[in-house]
């Protein structure tokens, strides 16, 4: 590219940026003095959170307890099987990420066709990089190498996983096999988890690692249960019909807060202390069937935005009632609400945090508060830090 079109180019850039600002901030003087307020606010608001971040804060109190912040309590002994489980993980999401790359591609569906190397780059912090942000300032208070460690190993876990994925997608396998790879590829989250248990009981699992696990393990259940629920509601028997519906408006009206505290407190007087679950294990059995109802609600304005000529379709071909829902109605439906469904399952990791508070779980928000009363940091006002 000569100097003439390198400079064409520059021009044609700098034309559409004000092309952009002229219609997007500056089209009317209201537009204008907008603009220009609440710019200054956010320039005076970053400015102070910037200052507040580089200068004033005390993050000594979180370097020094980075590892109950993320982990709780977690014997240093067994450090290395938790780096190991999210190192399998990561290669187990890169694998599922290469195989749906594959298959996307396959049907010319795939939305990093024809992208550039940068913009492929591009593309991918818009989509990780405020992970990428967090996990490089968790790095960043450490004081040793190990963590760095197991984060490259966790990250070339997840390149390689998505390498391996995108070829095993290209190749055409035996229906037997990719059954069986899908079956292998479903137990792998349970492989792990008695990987883990076996070094520490589920009961003692605390910090940042209960959120995310607790979070994980009532998506992974609710979801069918949530699906079941939704099919029973519209089921003809009535029996069924019923019962979906009890449950489903019981729950959906009892605050997340109360079942907690009835688990914590009053499973006791019908379980004898000896026999009852851990607080754990309570909390996600609570999170399991209150995330269900709402789920349920969900999949049930999916399959009623399918329309009704699709089941007519199914029914001409001769398809069983089984074969009609699993294979032509419910894809359908939970296509349409995948938006709804991800919001319902944010909205369960952020309730993880309750649990803490009614089942006296040492969270991470549990964890920042009780951090602030050590000795060498009681009475100082550390509390926005560990925020």
């Amino acid at each position: 590219m000569t100097a003439v079109d390198t400079g064409t180019v520059a021009t044609t850039r700098s034309s559409r940026a004000a092309t952009w600002l002229r219609k997007n901030l500056f089209a009317t003087w209201l537009d204008s003095v907008l603009t220009l307020v609440f710019g200054a606010v956010g320039l005076y608001v970053a400015f102070r959170f910037l200052r507040f971040v580089f200068v004033n804060a005390r993050w000594s109190i979180i370097e020094v307890n980075l590892k109950l912040l993320l982990i709780g309590r977690w014997p240093a002994v067994h450090l290395l099987r938790v780096a190991v489980a999210v190192s399998a993980l990561a290669l187990w999401g890169g694998l599922i990420a290469g195989l749906i790359s594959a298959r996307q591609a396959k049907r010319g569906t795939s939305s990093i066709v024809g992208m550039s190397p940068v913009e492929r780059m591009l593309d991918l912090g818009r989509r990780f990089g405020l992970m990428i942000a967090t996990i490089l300032l968790l790095l960043a208070l450490t004081d040793t190498g190990g963590p760095w460690v197991f984060a490259v190993a966790a990250v070339a876990a997840g390149f390689l996983g998505r390498l391996i994925g995108g070829r095993l997608g290209k190749l055409t396998m035996p229906v037997a096999v990719s059954r069986l790879g899908l079956l292998l590829m479903a137990a792998a989250p349970f492989v792990l988890y008695f990987y883990l248990v076996d070094a520490v009981p589920l009961g003692e699992w605390e910090g940042f690692f209960f959120n995310l696990t607790a979070a994980a393990a009532g998506i992974i259940l609710s979801f069918p249960l949530g699906v079941l629920l939704a099919l029973g509601r519209r089921s003809k028997l009535r029996l069924v019909q019923w019962l979906s519906i009890t449950y489903i408006e019981a729950v959906r009206g009892s605050p997340l807060y109360v079942l907690l505290l009835l688990a914590n407190v009053s499973l006791e007087f019908f379980v004898p202390a000896s026999m009852a679950p851990s607080k754990v294990i309570r909390a996600v059995v609570t999170f399991t069937l209150f995330t269900a109802a709402y789920l349920a609600e969900i999949v049930r304005g999916g399959l009623q935005s399918v329309p009704r000529g699709q089941e007519e379709a199914a029914k001409s071909l001769g398809l069983t009632p089984f074969k009609q829902t699993s294979l032509i109605i419910l894809p359908q439906a939970l296509r349409n609400v995948i938006p709804a469904q991800i919001g319902q399952f944010i909205s369960l990791f952020k309730d993880t945090t309750l649990a803490g508070l009614a089942l006296g779980i040492l969270d991470l928000l549990q964890g920042a508060q009780a951090i602030t009363q050590q000795e060498a940091f009681r009475g100082q006002g550390l509390i926005i830090e560990t925020l």
